[in-house]
């Protein structure tokens, strides 16, 4: 964990944005996948780990705005647990490595919550996610689970948002160890994307180098031919020459800081014309809106950047016609790129997702659009230093979406679907960085994970 003094000051700062009430921040607790005592390896509530550090499960910590004392809940183990566990640090002694000098049994946090609204205090949450906890803050305060929404506090969630969307050295370190990760995860896959091999062996293999290196793989890893399927957790398809195969993937360390990054390549390692075309297109949408990148920036500007520029290089190889800027205008591209350019990443992959998409990503001045393709922008708002992103532009030919289209004859004006047709075949392409924020632009994440065609065909040279 970080050093104390980073804790204490987060959560300093948290009461410098909220004016009263008792703050509870329900730690994870172990989840179970096919009998009680085999269990999921276990992840920490974002959050929890944001203002109190502790990676243990069956922990509550607790910001009282009035008193202003924190407080840590839990227990201690007992002779059965060390029997399996081994010998573990006393409650007291972990709080004191987070600056917390307040410590009960876990039984104990019921009355304090009971106390505080019996005095007419708010117990403020953030929003739950897992049912167990649902059912815990059930229990905890009396009330039933669907009045414990209620005990949701919007300006916790926004406190929350704008502290944890600016990140510190610590966490950009962190991020940057998370990438580096991802750098063998990704050469590893384009080495072994060869003719003959199933996915599995690629995606298992790097899973294992995210577990060797760190606590895990930040998300469930996306590795398919089929990259035109924009999440594909599906891995038995068996490499053939001529595909492409789209790897997203990403590491979480010791400290669960995230890393996200997506390279598309060909199969056997050498790009074909037609891939070439496509790939070089993206790259470009890639690079520039990285380039554009900086405080004050709209994000939303940027993807509609991204979108442009995929829209006159398929306009350039015949695929998309007539006016570009109108075309994205009325989302005549999103045919082809229908997704964000990007998130906010950090302890989560989706950064504090949990939370509230329009919370992370937009804003009074900024709401997020209907149109389809950019309506799917999880992060529209302007970019401040300190915010780290992703950059993932793609270029996808989904057959149901083009006959769907074709059949509707939508944006016919823009759309050439006679010889979009002839890449109904080709599948998906999507290229993705991890992206800091700077006082006056960007810098880009960890160590560079090979990206043009030069640079991938070398890497899976044999």
């Amino acid at each position: 964990m970080f050093d104390s003094s980073v804790y204490k000051r987060r959560r300093d700062n948290l009461r410098k944005k909220m004016n009263s009430g008792i703050l509870l921040l329900p730690g994870n607790t172990e989840a179970s996948f096919n009998y009680p005592a085999n269990t999921y390896h276990f992840r920490q509530d974002s959050n929890f780990l944001y203002f109190f550090g502790l990676d243990h499960p069956d922990l509550a910590g607790v910001i009282d705005m009035e008193t202003g004392e924190d407080w840590i809940f839990g227990n201690d183990v007992d002779i059965d647990d060390i029997i399996w566990m081994g010998k573990q640090p006393l409650l007291k002694d972990r709080a004191i490595k987070i600056g917390v000098s307040n410590t009960a049994p876990y039984k104990e946090l019921e009355t304090y919550l009971k106390r505080g609204l019996d005095a007419g205090r708010s117990i403020d949450i953030l929003p739950p996610y897992r049912g167990e906890t649902k059912m815990e803050l059930e229990r905890l305060s009396g009330v039933n689970s669907h009045e414990v929404s209620k005990m949701v506090c919007e300006n916790f969630i926004k406190a929350v948002v704008e502290l944890r969307s600016v990140k510190d050295e610590f966490e950009i370190a962190e991020i940057e160890k998370a990438v580096d990760m991802a750098y063998l995860m990704h050469t590893t896959s384009m080495k072994m994307a060869m003719p003959g091999i199933v996915e599995q062996e690629i995606a298992g293999t790097i899973e294992g180098i995210a577990i060797a290196h760190g606590a895990a793989v930040s998300f469930p890893i996306i590795l398919s031919v089929n990259g035109q399927t924009l999440h594909n957790h599906y891995h038995g398809n068996t490499l053939e020459k001529g595909r492409m195969m789209v790897t997203d993937a990403g590491a979480e360390t010791n400290l669960h800081y995230a890393s996200d990054i997506t390279r598309t390549v060909p199969v056997g390692g050498k790009f074909d014309n037609r891939q070439r075309d496509i790939y070089n297109i993206v790259l470009e949408a890639n690079i520039k809106a990285t380039e554009a990148m900086k405080p004050g920036v709209l994000f939303r500007d940027c993807h509609l950047l991204a979108a442009k520029i995929t829209a006159q290089g398929l306009k350039d190889l015949g695929l998309m016609k007539g006016n570009v800027d109108e075309a994205v205008a009325q989302g005549a591209h999103a045919l082809f790129f229908p997704h964000g350019l990007g998130h906010q990443m950090g302890l989560d992959v989706h950064d504090m997702e949990g939370l509230g998409e329009n919370y992370v990503g937009y804003n009074d001045e900024i709401q997020r659009a209907k149109q389809f393709g950019l309506a799917f922008l999880r992060m529209g708002r302007r970019l401040e230093p300190g915010f780290v992103m992703t950059v993932e532009p793609g270029c996808y030919f989904i057959p149901d979406l083009i006959n769907q289209w074709k059949a509707e004859k939508k944006f016919a004006e823009f759309i050439n679907y006679d010889k979009v047709e002839s890449y109904m075949d080709f599948g998906g392409i999507r290229i993705e960085d991890d992206i800091l924020v700077t006082k006056d632009g960007w810098r880009l994440l960890g160590k560079p994970i090979p990206k043009t065609v030069q640079e991938i065909e070398d890497t899976m040279k044999r």
